[in-house]
């Protein structure tokens, strides 16, 4: 269980990254007027926002199993 949390957090954190970094891509293309940065870090910035719903997504069926095998060892 502590390694689920450990890498929940790394990937996190990962994810934060990529949206910060994307945010400074995006904001540096618009700044120099270089269309291709800015789309580069549009896409590094909806990567993080996606690889975050997928971390979302995998704690919600973690749940939905942990709940189940409960139910199942009761009878």
């Amino acid at each position: 269980m502590k390694g689920d949390v450990t890498m929940s957090l790394k990937n996190r954190a990962d994810n934060a990254k990529d949206k910060v970094a994307g945010k400074a891509k995006e904001t540096e293309g618009k700044a120099t007027n270089d269309k291709t940065r800015e789309a580069q870090g549009k896409a590094q910035g909806v990567l993080g926002k996606a690889k975050d719903k997928f971390e979302d997504a995998k704690g919600a069926v973690k749940e939905t199993v942990d709940d189940l095998k409960k139910k199942m060892d009761k009878k």
